[in-house]
């Protein structure tokens, strides 16, 4: 695929299965002492019930490149734990993508055989452009990232082993 056509997709789904249970998973995700250790090291701060708020606050290195403290927000549209998390998610560290607005974002999570647990994340980034491309890890050579695909490896790193990527 090339990056035009990859550019273009609305809804992402990425999947990785992870030697760990449903409920560490789960809590990897929603526990900020948790969402620290992996991917941006963003501290993922939720009210876990339809309607509360979520928080995506910058890490110490995002703030020094000069991030706002809130990276990216949104809002719970359902919580059933450990299983499924669907909420708004809107990135707040730059203007134009924060002006794309709220896209849609489910977590599935599910156990699987021999301890191994398949969580999957769908982005609906309907009328996000910008942010289809930076959540892909197109822009990974501009100092973006990796996107959902560097996050959930990490992630996975983590539970697994004790330690994410930065150690």
């Amino acid at each position: 695929m090339t990056g035009t056509e990859q550019d273009t997709r609305t809804v992402q789904v990425h999947r990785v299965y992870i030697r760990a249970t449903p409920e560490a998973v789960w809590n990897a995700i929603v526990d900020p002492e948790w969402s620290m250790r992996y991917g941006y090291g963003a501290s993922n701060v939720y009210d876990l019930r339809a309607g509360g708020a979520y928080q995506g606050k910058a890490s110490p290195g995002m703030l020094a490149h000069g991030a706002p403290e809130l990276a990216v927000d949104g809002e719970v549209i359902e919580a059933d734990p450990p299983h499924r998390l669907v909420q708004t998610w809107r990135m707040l560290m730059d203007p134009g993508l924060a002006a794309e607005g709220f896209t849609r974002l489910t977590y599935e999570i599910k156990a699987g055989e021999g301890g191994v647990t398949s969580l999957t994340v769908t982005h609906d980034l309907t009328g996000a452009p910008g942010l289809a491309r930076l959540v892909a890890g197109d822009q990974e050579s501009e100092g973006a990232g990796g996107g959902w695909a560097w996050v959930l490896s990490d992630l996975k790193t983590l539970l697994e082993t004790g330690t994410g990527f930065h150690g």
